[in-house]
């Protein structure tokens, strides 16, 4: 059974195994963690905690590292939420700024959550379907490519380049960009593609090389309504002892750009934990620990703020840090249609 004893050893052991990445032996624990028992009765119930799942033992060393189920266990009964005024000043610097819309300053916010966690952040915004397309505009770079910037109803804003097969015109740019602005404002992103079927016709009316523009909007207005991802810190992964081995590291780069698993990676069927608050869940993989905090814009509107890394992350830090921005983005956008109050 868990005692209290056996409880107090394995938090130690995985307070120590986070911050060293080495195994954790009894004399570590007795001296650094000044347990009050004797070196054999640490080493009894470090034996004891392995044969239960708790720890698992290195083969380079007599220490213990904990395993996903110690983690489990550690998240579920001992973590503590610590809050984090450097983390929180930081916030309150991004969301003073006026002039930032609502995916600028999520996007600044995993851009925090990276540097101070030292692992990879990112977020998914909330779903397309809820949003309108406000404006598009074409910045021709020059006669076979431009930049496309397209922004909704609640102030996202999204950038797509554009190459094109051949020569288009700076009028023609122009025509279409005026006709989709006139006819598209207000059409929901879901909806663009079907809604650009209709006025085909107007476009080859108006526009010269029509085709050419037709196919590059109906390839970003898809893209549009379906990429919501943004990622900052991959390259902290590097300076991660876990993922030393670069067929590893590729492995997770891979996985971390695919935006499919962050959608359905509670369906895996990977270990996963759901925390006391239901905003909140960690899930394992393999060698990788995911920690999601969902936030909520409006009823309609919801996006996750993840931290990604080793399963040897300080949990306690990392959940108290997206539970604090969380509740700084629901207070400042949320209920507004993603706009400041």
């Amino acid at each position: 059974m868990l005692t209290n004893r056996r409880i107090q050893i394995l938090k130690a052991i995985v307070d120590e195994f986070v911050q060293t990445a080495e195994p954790v032996g009894s004399k570590t624990l007795m001296e650094k963690y000044n347990l009050p028992y004797s070196s054999a009765t640490i080493r009894n119930d470090m034996q004891y905690l392995e044969e239960l799942g708790y720890l698992e033992k290195m083969h380079t060393s007599s220490g213990r590292i904990p395993s996903t189920q110690g983690y489990k266990f550690y998240c579920e009964h001992l973590m503590e939420n610590k809050s984090d005024p450097n983390m929180e000043y930081a916030l309150q610097q991004i969301y003073s700024d006026e002039s930032m819309n609502v995916e600028s300053v999520i996007q600044a916010t995993c851009n925090v959550l990276s540097q101070m966690t030292n692992l990879t952040s990112g977020v998914l915004g909330p779903d397309a379907h809820n949003q309108r397309l406000e404006h598009v505009k074409l910045f021709p770079i020059n006669d076979r490519s431009a930049v496309c910037v397209f922004i909704t109803d609640n102030g996202y804003t999204e950038t797509k380049n554009f190459q094109f097969e051949e020569s288009i015109s700076l009028e023609d740019i122009q025509n279409c960009c005026d006709i989709l602005n006139d006819r598209l404002k207000g059409t929901y992103i879901n909806d663009l593609v079907d809604k650009l079927e209709m006025i085909k016709p107007l476009l080859a009316e108006n526009v010269v090389r029509h085709d050419l523009l037709f196919k590059a909007f109906v390839q970003a207005f898809t893209k549009f309504a379906n990429e919501n991802l943004y990622i900052a810190g991959q390259n902290n992964m590097l300076y991660q002892p876990e993922f030393s081995d670069i067929e590893k590291l590729k492995n997770l780069t891979k996985m971390i750009e695919d935006k499919s698993i962050w959608s359905n990676i509670t369906m895996q069927g990977s270990t996963k934990l759901l925390m006391s608050n239901d905003d909140v869940d960690i899930t394992w993989l393999d060698d990788v620990a995911v920690v999601k905090r969902n936030f909520h814009l409006n009823d309609d509107e919801t996006g996750q703020l993840m931290i990604v890394g080793p399963q040897r992350m300080n949990y306690e830090k990392i959940v108290s840090m997206l539970d604090c921005t969380s509740k700084m983005i629901e207070k400042v956008y949320g209920g507004n249609n993603g706009r400041k109050e």
